[in-house]
């Protein structure tokens, strides 16, 4: 099957996860497709294939005979789609020989390149786009259609030599629960990438320290007209926490090595109100701090209102790659070696976000994260390069024969 006929079959499954649901996987729908990769593994003639009970699906493309002794080498993508938008019903839309223009997704909405000015890169490429009504899906269907290519391509060609390889699916990762129960050891892979990037190029090592802050705020309802020194206005103690973090480190200031605190929801009344942040910082150092000028914040204001008025939950979720990948330099010299020999121009930035990987670093497996072709993730303007996704795939075949060598 070609790369794109597996890409837009793939995005034709509703897969989002839900990060309100206390199920693992989240949702059933993520397991349609599992199942569905399951079968396709086997149908490719990939051994060790299962599902386990936590939806967790892995395969084997077997050493070539005398290859048996070499590293041991994973690739991994996520199937579920980002909840933050509809991601049923995807009706891709195809654009050939793309001119360097705006494009049109329907007859209200245009993808301009005034707003989204990398598409100049993708001139002359075949792009996938959305109909402006869902999100397309490439995270990370993207990744895993190249890895299934791949894994195709390998098996049709015996003649690249390559040690012991293994494949991982795995669920939830939109919502940061993606390997709570990936069994490392069993999974056995020396090494693994997850093919979880975007733009041609990519290759990550670093990202954010991560942390969740939840912040429930009890105020006192007195009918206002009797309001006078007994009212705490349970959404203005909310924004006054809000306006006391510095405005400067806000997502829509930032770029780079800069972290931020992201208010990510707020709802309320005058007698109880909550809020929901991320705090993130690709500095270990700075990221502690964030979080204990947050509590602070949150200190000053419980002892100017009064006890049980404020209540924080402040809970770490991952932390930066870097120190668990770094130790390899072999894991980064080999992808960078790999897109050179498919035409990619490397890019080694940073992670303004979280990925898998890093877990997957700290339990034992280096992961850094190499590149897809999609873009615009999570949104009606996501759309990949078909293009880039070949590279992609043939930079994973590169990497299966750098590693035997």
């Amino acid at each position: 099957m070609e790369l794109k006929e597996r890409f837009l079959k793939y995005v034709g499954f509703d897969t989002q996860s839900d990060p309100d649901s206390e199920t693992f996987p989240s949702t059933a729908r993520q397991l349609v497709l599992l199942n569905h990769l399951a079968e396709e593994m086997l149908s490719l003639g990939l051994t060790e294939v299962e599902i386990d009970a936590n939806g967790y699906v892995t395969g084997t493309i077997p050493a070539t005979p005398g290859y048996e002794s070499k590293p041991v080498i994973g690739f991994i993508s996520h199937v579920d789609t980002s909840p933050d938008m509809k991601g049923a019903d995807v009706r891709p839309r195809i654009v050939e020989h793309y001119d360097g223009g705006d494009i049109a997704l329907n007859d209200s909405l245009t993808m301009r390149v005034a707003d989204f000015p990398e598409l100049a890169f993708f001139r002359g490429h075949t792009l996938v786009t959305t109909d402006g009504t869902t999100l397309l899906g490439a995270d990370d269907k993207a990744g895993i259609a190249e890895i299934m290519t791949a894994a195709e391509y390998l098996t049709a060609h015996p003649e690249i030599a390559h040690g012991k390889i293994r494949i991982g699916f795995t669920p939830d990762e939109e919502i940061g629960r993606g390997v709570d129960f990936f069994d490392v050891e069993r999974f056995g892979a020396k090494f693994a990438y997850t093919m979880d990037g975007g733009f041609e190029g990519e290759l990550e090592y670093e990202n954010f320290n991560a942390a969740s802050a939840k912040i429930a705020v009890q105020g006192r309802n007195i009918h206002p007209g009797y309001a006078k020194d007994k009212m705490i206005n349970a959404l203005c103690v909310a924004c006054e926490i809000q306006t006391m973090l510095p405005v400067e480190q806000r997502p829509e200031h930032t770029e780079g090595y800069e972290g931020f605190y992201h208010l990510v929801g707020l709802e309320g009344t005058v007698e109880n109100a909550s809020m929901e942040y991320i705090v993130r910082d690709h500095s270990r150092e700075k990221f502690e701090a964030k979080k204990a000028y947050l509590s602070h914040v949150v200190a000053l204001l419980a002892e100017k209102y009064g006890e049980g008025v404020i209540d924080l939950q402040l809970k770490d979720q991952y932390y930066n790659m870097r120190e668990m990948v770094e130790p390899y330099p072999e894991v980064i010299a080999k992808a960078e070696e790999a897109m050179r020999e498919a035409g990619v121009t490397p890019v080694v930035r940073p992670i303004r976000g979280g990925t898998d990987g890093a877990r997957l670093s700290y339990m034992g497996l280096p992961c850094p994260n190499l590149f897809t072709g999609g873009m615009n993730f999570h949104g009606k303007f996501e759309y990949c390069s078909l293009d880039t996704m070949q590279r992609a795939m043939q930079t994973i075949v590169n990497l299966v024969r750098l590693w035997a060598q």
